[in-house]
C-alpha cells in the first residue's frame, strides 16, 4: 500500500492504495474536489481478502469515523442468514410458521424463509404506521406484523420492505437460535472480523459517530422531489412509513439515538468504509488467519436472481437475491452476475463480486440525491473493479 496525501481543490485525500489501485485515488480525489465544500466521506476495498483501497476525505473524518448506513444494514442482517443457512439452523424453504407459529393469520401461513428474505411476503407495513420507538426496536416491529395483512398476496409479487424486512428476518433468528439477529453478529462477525460495521453501537462510540447532513437537491432537483407521486395510502408510503401520526423523515433516522443504540436490522447499523468492505471481504474471501465466513455455494444460493422485475413499492424495475440487492442488475452491469450487496438511502454502497474477489465499500455524511447509493459510486466501483481484474 502507498500512502499519499493529495490535495484536490484545496481539500484532502487522505490514505492508501496498492499498487494498480491508483485510478480509484484518482477518481475520489476528483470527485471530492467537485464536491460541496463540507464534503465527509470514506472509500474501502478488498481483493481476495486484502485491503487494496483505504481512502477518505473531509475536516472531520478520519477512518474509522462512523456513519449511519441505512439499507447497508440489510446486508449485515442477511449474511448472518446466509451463516445460518449453510450451517442447517435455518431451511429456505421452510414456512416462517415452521419457526414463528403467530405469523400464521390474515392468509400469511404458506410463506416460506426463501420468498419471505426475497421481498415477496407484502408486508411492507402496517395500516396505521410506526412511532420512532417501534421503528427502533425489531421485536415490536414483528409483533404489529404477525397480525397485520399483506398488502398482495403473498409469493405472487414483490417490493421493497424498506423498514421491516430485518425485523421479519431477526424474528425467525431469534426464534431458531434464541439470540437476536444483532447479538448473532456481533458475536459471530463483527468482533472475530474487527469490523466497524455495529448493529447496536455502543455508547462509549458515540463520539467517533457524525450526525447525517441533510441532502441538498438542486433546483431541478427538487422540482423532481416535488413531482413525485405522494399520498398516506400508497404502497411506497406505507413501506417509508408516511402513512401514520409520526411520519418517518427517512434522512435524520440515524441522528435518533435510539435508533443508533437498537441498531435495527433493516436501517439502523452504523458503520466506516472500511467496516462495510471489511463485510464483504470476510463473507467471500480469507482475511488474516479466518477462512471465508460463507461457502461458495451458500453465496451462489443467496445471489441467485429470486425477484426481478417490476417493484411494486418502488414503482420501477428492481432485483433482488436472498436479502441482497442484485447490485450488478441495477447499478453496475460490468460486476459479476452472482455478486451480492446492498446499498442505503444515505449514499453507501457495498457489496462483495466473487468473480473478481473485489469486497466494496463507501459511506458518506450528506444525504445523497436522490436517496439510495449515491451516485459517485458508479465511477470509483468501475475504477476498482477495472484494477481487480488486472491484478
Amino acid at each position: 500500500m502507498t500512502q499519499e496525501t493529495t490535495e484536490a481543490a484545496g481539500r484532502l485525500v487522505r490514505g492508501t492504495v496498492a499498487e494498480g489501485f491508483e485510478a480509484v485515488r484518482e477518481e475520489f480525489a476528483a470527485f471530492v474536489a467537485g464536491e460541496l465544500p463540507d464534503y465527509e466521506g470514506q472509500l474501502c476495498a478488498y481483493v481476495h481478502g486484502r485491503r487494496v483501497v483505504d481512502l477518505w476525505a473531509g475536516p472531520d473524518t478520519e477512518p474509522d469515523t462512523l456513519y449511519g448506513v441505512y439499507s447497508s444494514t440489510k446486508g449485515a442482517a442477511h449474511l448472518v442468514v446466509a451463516l445460518l443457512v449453510q450451517e442447517g439452523t435455518l431451511e429456505l424453504d421452510r414456512k416462517v410458521t415452521y419457526y414463528w407459529p403467530e405469523f400464521s393469520p390474515e392468509g400469511k401461513a404458506s410463506l416460506t424463509l426463501r420468498d419471505l428474505i426475497a421481498h415477496r411476503a407484502g408486508l411492507v407495513g402496517t395500516d396505521t404506521g410506526f412511532t420512532l420507538e417501534e421503528l427502533a426496536c425489531d421485536r415490536l416491529i414483528a409483533e404489529r406484523l404477525a397480525d397485520q395483512r399483506p398488502f398482495w398476496r403473498p409469493g405472487t409479487a414483490f417490493g421493497y420492505h424498506a423498514l421491516v424486512i430485518g425485523a421479519l428476518t431477526g424474528e425467525i433468528v431469534r426464534r431458531a437460535t434464541g439470540r437476536t439477529l444483532q447479538e448473532v453478529h456481533e458475536e459471530r462477525v463483527r468482533v472475530p472480523y474487527g469490523l466497524d460495521f455495529y448493529l447496536g453501537l455502543p455508547e462509549a462510540l458515540e463520539p467517533r459517530f457524525r450526525t447525517v447532513q441533510p441532502m441538498r437537491p438542486t433546483p431541478v432537483e427538487r422540482e423532481l422531489l416535488d413531482s413525485l407521486p405522494s399520498g398516506p395510502h400508497t404502497l411506497a408510503s406505507i413501506a417509508f412509513n408516511r402513512n401514520g401520526v409520526e411520519p418517518t423523515d427517512i434522512e435524520s433516522l440515524p441522528n435518533h439515538r435510539v435508533v443508533r443504540a437498537k441498531g435495527p436490522a433493516s436501517v439502523g447499523g452504523v458503520a466506516s468504509a472500511r467496516g462495510l468492505a471489511g463485510l464483504y471481504a470476510a463473507a467471500i474471501s480469507e482475511v488474516g488467519e479466518h477462512a471465508p465466513l460463507l461457502k461458495p455455494d451458500t453465496v451462489a444460493e443467496f445471489g441467485q436472481f429470486h425477484s426481478t422485475g417490476y417493484d411494486l413499492v418502488a414503482r420501477a424495475h428492481k432485483s433482488f437475491g436472498l436479502g441482497f440487492q442484485k447490485t450488478a442488475d441495477v447499478a453496475y452491469p460490468f460486476l459479476g452476475a452472482g455478486t451480492i450487496g446492498h446499498s442505503g438511502a444515505g449514499g453507501s454502497q457495498a457489496f462483495a463480486d466473487p468473480h473478481s474477489g473485489l469486497a466494496y465499500g463507501y459511506t458518506r455524511r450528506r444525504y445523497a440525491f436522490p436517496g439510495g447509493a449515491a451516485p459517485e459510486n458508479e465511477r470509483f466501483v468501475r475504477a476498482a473493479h477495472t484494477a481487480a481484474l488486472r491484478g
